[in-house]
């Protein structure tokens, strides 16, 4: 079992589940792709990860958006419209008689190669579509108590590498980041910009709270997180004053209040950095700006799911 924001609790209803490959169903166990596909050879894709309320996908279209917006960046024809991929999607869950509790992993890769070789010329087939859904919800002892952090010599770097917009099948720097924090006794792992200020944590996306403003990067280095652009969206909604600022280590050590966002868990606590008790020793988790943020987007989420699929 993982440990993190991703931890979950295990479901048996999972051994059933119904996996979407090229728009045909397979059961659990039946599920394959070829080994000359482009993403096992080489991590040549994108992926979306989504959550489902009350039979709705929240936040559909700023992930499709997203979704398709990486393929054009690494000239990747996904091969069929986003309304299509949409109702691919949706029949998906419908197969599965899934509403609620469901986490969604869609990935696209660049399709099945000739020879194992990194050109994609040597494609000879459409693009890869997997949709795999699961029942799966976020612990709650993880979303009560916090997770740690520890900072990560890996960087997030420029966007002439590898640009770290794009969610890539290529995760390699960001597996190193977390199996460096996870030696270190940490959940996960904070990771900082190519000039040592804070950008993003390895799987999630960071804020501090200090002074009741909230901070985070300027996200020049990090993948533009759904999640993440919610938050910062309902804060100002709510007056609440946040900023996308260039902050330090020392700035993180300092503050009041720290969480990571992302589409699985949410809104989660951070109780330490590198060994530092973030706020007051022996605060009560979470502290009053998350449980405030946290109430403003389950609100949204509960908001989305009232407006139906919208197909």
């Amino acid at each position: 079992m993982a440990h993190g924001t991703h931890d979950y609790v295990d479901d048996p209803r999972n051994r059933d589940i119904l996996i979407n490959i090229g728009g045909e169903l397979f059961p659990r166990e039946e599920a394959k792709v070829s080994v000359f596909d482009s993403g096992y050879i080489l991590g040549d894709g994108v992926w979306e990860g989504l959550r489902v309320k009350g039979g709705v996908i929240m936040f559909l279209d700023a992930h499709m958006k997203r979704l398709y917006e990486g393929a054009k960046a690494i000239d990747m024809d996904i091969g069929i419209s986003k309304d299509a991929l949409k109702k691919r999607l949706y029949d998906t869950l419908d197969a599965n008689k899934m509403v609620d509790g469901v986490h969604i992993r869609l990935m696209v890769t660049r399709g099945i190669k000739a020879t194992p070789y990194q050109d994609p010329r040597v494609t000879i087939s459409p693009a890869t579509i997997v949709i795999i859904p699961e029942f799966k919800e976020a612990m709650k002892q993880t979303l009560d108590r916090g997770i740690r952090l520890f900072t990560a010599h890996v960087r997030r770097g420029y966007p002439d590498v590898q640009d770290p917009k794009l969610n890539s099948h290529s995760k390699l720097n960001c597996i190193t980041a977390c199996i460096q924090a996870a030696k270190a006794g940490a959940d996960e792992a904070l990771m900082l910009d190519p000039h040592g200020f804070v950008a993003t944590c390895n799987s999630t996306h960071f804020f501090i709270v200090r002074d009741g403003e909230v901070w985070t990067s300027t996200g020049r280095y990090c993948l533009g997180g759904i999640t993440r652009g919610m938050v910062i969206s309902l804060a100002r909604e709510a007056g609440i004053p946040v900023y996308e600022k260039d902050f330090s280590l020392t700035d993180v050590y300092g503050a009041d209040e720290a969480f990571v966002t992302g589409t699985f868990a949410g809104l989660v606590p951070v109780g330490e950095v590198d060994g530092r008790t973030i706020g007051e020793v022996g605060a009560a988790m979470p502290g009053p700006m998350v449980k405030r943020l946290r109430e403003l987007y389950l609100a949204r989420t509960q908001a989305e799911a009232e407006k139906g699929r919208g197909l």
